[in-house]
């Protein structure tokens, strides 16, 4: 998910939607969600909308041609290990206007669904060197500036506010309209205030601003 924003510069959304709140309660997280976040149009690049799908019994709807979604066996290798049969697996779906691509989590190898429209793909694609050190090796390395980070954290933060809004939406289990500029929720001011939160200790205030 962070190369996905990093590449395509998603930064904050404007609207979250909860469609699917299984159970939800105010004293801790529902046993299944959907949210729908909606990031509006960057420079040369059109509005994406991302929906993000956890818990069990909570799958999106697939293509035919994805496959079994019950197991990892035909997803790709991640870093040439075959990922173990597991049920209700991670696992991501990448909508373009010519080409769907799955994958597993994290960093492992997209496919394309239509396998016969992987020959039109362009080859002057973006060229982003791959590491050979794992996640948390890169990591520390990155710290001693050994590696440049696989996920720095000017992507990371900005990735964790996104979701952070996507728990307001949970907590409040309402469609959140939100202010990329002032940094406020523009439809609800509960969760506005949920947002900001108490006001921080005098000389810490501008650890609590969003990026």
């Amino acid at each position: 998910m962070d190369g996905f924003h990093q590449f395509l510069k998603l930064g904050l959304p404007t609207e979250i939607t909860p469609l699917r709140l299984d159970g939800h309660n105010p004293l801790f997280f529902p046993q299944a969600s959907t949210l729908e976040f909606r990031f509006p149009a960057r420079d040369s690049m059109p509005p994406v909308k991302v929906t993000w799908y956890d818990g069990k019994q909570n799958h999106p709807l697939v293509p035919s041609s994805y496959g079994n979604i019950a197991t990892r066996k035909d997803i790709p290798t991640v870093d040439g290990r075959v990922m173990p049969a597991q049920e209700l697996p991670a696992g991501k779906e990448i909508y373009g206007k010519d080409w769907t691509f799955k994958g597993h989590s994290h960093g492992s190898t997209l496919s394309i669904l239509e396998k016969e429209k992987a020959a039109d793909l362009p080859k002057d694609l973006l060229d982003y060197p791959r590491n050979p050190t794992n996640h948390y090796a890169n990591f520390l390395k990155a710290c001693k500036g050994l590696e440049p980070c696989l996920s720095p954290f000017e992507v990371a933060a900005p990735l964790s506010q996104v979701f952070c809004l996507g728990v307001a939406a949970q907590r409040f289990h309402a469609r959140l309209e939100f202010d990329p500029i002032k940094k406020e929720i523009t439809n609800h001011e509960a969760a506005n205030q949920w947002l900001r939160g108490a006001p921080p200790r005098k000389g810490w205030e501008s650890f609590y601003q969003l990026a």
